[in-house]
Formats: C-alpha cells, sequence, structure tokens
C-alpha cells in the first residue's frame, strides 16, 4: 500500500473479521458547514484514497457511502496504489479535475497544500475542537488547517510476558534499563530487541521517539542530544543485543522475528495487534517506548491520514464534500474506526473512551497524546531531513562514522539544495 517513499504511517498487515456498526450521529455528520440551496443539485461527488487493500477498501467505502448519504448524495469512491497517489494527485491538479475529496497521508498534505490545491476547512465551518494538537497540526498549512485525520496511529514497545517474565526482567522505562534488558534478554537464537532500521522512511520514523525524547531536533540533526540517541542504537548492536540485520528489516520482518521467538522486545505499530492475537501460544504486551530519564514522556510520531476538500469549480460541491468530511471526523466514526483498525481517535475524549474499551491500545493512546507530526517543524523540508537520519542510522550502525560525524552529514543532506 505504501511506497518507500512514505514511511508505512499506518500499514495493516489484519483487520478484525466483519463490520463494525458505524454510528452515524447525525449533529456531527455535516453538521455546521453552511450548506446551501445551491447545494442541494449536487447529487454525487467524488472520492480518492490508497486503500487499495480489503477489507479496508470496502470498509472505507461504506462510511463514505453513509456519511454522503447524510449530506444527500452519493459518492463515487476511488482507490490508487500509495506509490500512485501523489504522481496522481499532483496531474489532477495540474489539469484542474481533482476529486471532491482527497485522503493524504500526512506528510504528504503540506506539499499539497503548498500548491494552492486545497481549501481551507474553517471556511465550511468545520468543527477541529478536541483534536489532540499534534494531531491537529498534521493537517496544518501556514496556519490554515486543511485536512483532519479520523484516526491516526503511533509506535510504542512490545514485549513477550513469557521471556521478560522467565528472565526475571521489568518491562523497561528508560535507556539504561532497556539496555539491560535486552542484554539479559539476549541468548543464544534470541536477540533482546528488534527495531526496523533499514535505509528508508520507515527506519527515520522509528527512531523518530528516540530523537525526539531526548531533546532533538530534525532542524539541527548534528546535536549532542540526536547523537546520543543514535549511540543507544549503536551500543544495542555492538553488545549483540540487537541483530545487525535491523539495518535491513522492515516493521514487518521486526514482526515476524518477535512472533517466531527470536527477539522479546520490538518497537511496531498496534496494526500488529490483530496478528499477534491470532497466536494463543503468543503472551505479549505493550508499553510507551523508554525513555532517556525517569519521569519522562515519549514523544512519537503520528501516522494517520488526513482528509482533504480540494478546490474545484464547483463551490457546491465542495459544500458536499465538506459535510462528508465532517462526518468522517464524527467522534462516533472515529470510535468505530479505531476498534476496525486497531488505531487511536484524534478526538481527545473519543480516545480516552477508547482506551477504556480496548485495553491492549492503552500505551498506543498515551503516546498520541504527545506524539508529533513530522511536517511539524520542517513543513515540507521533512523529506531531506528524513533521509539524512536513516543515512546516519546506516553509517552508524555499520561501523563506518561514529554517530557524531553521520549525523553531521545527515545534517548536510538536510540542508542541501
Amino acid at each position: 500500500m505504501f511506497s518507500p517513499a512514505r514511511p508505512p504511517a499506518r500499514r495493516i498487515a489484519a483487520l478484525l473479521t466483519g463490520t463494525v456498526a458505524l454510528v452515524l450521529a447525525a449533529t456531527g455528520c455535516g453538521g455546521g458547514t453552511g450548506a446551501g440551496a445551491a447545494t442541494d443539485k449536487v447529487t454525487s461527488i467524488t472520492a480518492l484514497d490508497y486503500y487499495t487493500d480489503e477489507p479496508e477498501h470496502t470498509q472505507w467505502g461504506e462510511l463514505l457511502t453513509a456519511c454522503a448519504k447524510t449530506a444527500g448524495v452519493k459518492v463515487e469512491h476511488t482507490s490508487v496504489p500509495g506509490a500512485s497517489l501523489i504522481p496522481k494527485v499532483l496531474q489532477q491538479a495540474s489539469s484542474r479535475t481533482l476529486p471532491d475529496l482527497l485522503m493524504l497521508d500526512n506528510p504528504d498534505m503540506q506539499q499539497i497544500a503548498q500548491t494552492g490545491a486545497l481549501t481551507p476547512l474553517d471556511q465550511y465551518g468545520i468543527d477541529s475542537r478536541g483534536f489532540a494538537k499534534g494531531i491537529l497540526s498534521a493537517g496544518t498549512y501556514k496556519g490554515k488547517v486543511y485536512g483532519l485525520a479520523p484516526d491516526v496511529s503511533t509506535v510504542a514497545l512490545f514485549y513477550n510476558k513469557d521471556m521478560l517474565s522467565k528472565a526475571g526482567v521489568a518491562v523497561p522505562r528508560t535507556w539504561d534499563e532497556l539496555k539491560a534488558a535486552a542484554a539479559k534478554l539476549t541468548r543464544p537464537g534470541r536477540y533482546g530487541m528488534a527495531v526496523d532500521a533499514n535505509a528508508t522512511f520507515e527506519g527515520s520514523w522509528q527512531f523518530l521517539p528516540f530523537l525526539w525524547s531526548n531533546g532533538g531536533d530534525e532542524k539541527q540533526l548534528d546535536t549532542p542530544q540526536a547523537a546520543q540517541a543514535l549511540q543507544l542504537w549503536v551500543d544495542l548492536v555492538k553488545s549483540g543485543s540487537m541483530s545487525k540485520s535491523v539495518l535491513n528489516w522492515t516493521q514487518a520482518d521486526a514482526h515476524d522475528q518477535f512472533v517466531a521467538g527470536r527477539t522479546a522486545m520490538m518497537i511496531n505499530g498496534p496494526w500488529r495487534i490483530p496478528a499477534l492475537d491470532k497466536d494463543k501460544n503468543l503472551h505479549w504486551g505493550v508499553a510507551p517506548i523508554p525513555v532517556p530519564r525517569s519521569g519522562q514522556t515519549p514523544v512519537t510520531p503520528l501516522g494517520g491520514e488526513v482528509w482533504t476538500v480540494p478546490q474545484s469549480a464547483s463551490k457546491a460541491r465542495q459544500e458536499k464534500a465538506a459535510q462528508v468530511l465532517a462526518c468522517l471526523n464524527d467522534s462516533s466514526n472515529m470510535l468505530a474506526l479505531a476498534k476496525q483498525h486497531f488505531t487511536v481517535p484524534s478526538r481527545t475524549a473519543a480516545a480516552s473512551q477508547y482506551a477504556e474499551q480496548v485495553p491492549s491500545m492503552a500505551a498506543f493512546v498515551k503516546n498520541v497524546e504527545a506524539a508529533r507530526a513530522r511536517t511539524s517543524e520542517l513543513g515540507v523540508k521533512w523529506p531531506k531531513a528524513a533521509t539524512g537520519i536513516y543515512t546516519a542510522i546506516q553509517s552508524a550502525l555499520t561501523g563506518e562514522q561514529t554517530p557524531k560525524e553521520a549525523l553531521r552529514h545527515a545534517q548536510q543532506i538536510a540542508t542541501s539544495n
């Protein structure tokens, strides 16, 4: 579903079977968009996303259809592969043939908003109150909200309960505890810890919690705080607590290692939970990612997609699309989507309710409270910084450069023309 150029913000390995009933609250679905008599002439709108996989494609299609019905229209729902979406959107923007409703992976929204192809959502009176700060920033460009995400995701620490118990190891909360636990859990045929450190944006995505939680910043990568975060990963590999193969692993590979019992802990996302639940012999838990010092709150990256209303010649169609977007972001639909996809509702109140109902998601809900959008600091310049980050990870973990040297080079990449 995702191209190598886009971090797999929310790859879902498996979803709950069946269709969760989607509650369409009349007050939240389409209210406040200011649709007038002119919109009554619109009978259908178009929607584009990259949900090509099943059952996700059908699930989103059903929700779009239900929300469109509340707006008095039908929806023509089209999905294209993730790698094709941005090229298609840029071509459509050039030819002025954009859909009425457009889904974008949140790091891509800034790029599209920069072209002038999207409309600010405040002009439709859409309610954006109650969203976590980081989530709202993911859909914001130059102070205006252009996109809203019904649900989001992030990463946390998964651990094998049986392995930790047998080794007498407590769930690590700090970096020192993580190194000690990983070392004690490592034995022939098993590593203590696993991450995805490959040379893609996926590797950068997994490193961000360590960079950010230590006070590092993508605006300036060659800092002592960034070097300390990268040194942690280097130490785990050098000590043998983490396989050097993480340089080539995807998040799916880390998951496979964990399920096979070849690693006791891993960094991964909630989209792994349905597959983990299928293995009845696997007793696992999930906790916030360890932080540099006790008492700190981990800062993790936000994954997920935002829905937007593109510019078009028809204001009436834009109004109808905005009504559907408001419906998608109704708290009841957020909660239903989160239960379907093992994601986190974007409104804080709905997320708290969800954590009580689905305890395995509580750590992710906690992390989302302080999570950050990858574009919040650099905007459209984020991809260069991400490239610098994964290049530095590769150089440091192979021993070609020290973390300090690797991050100096990363900063050069991030600021190159």
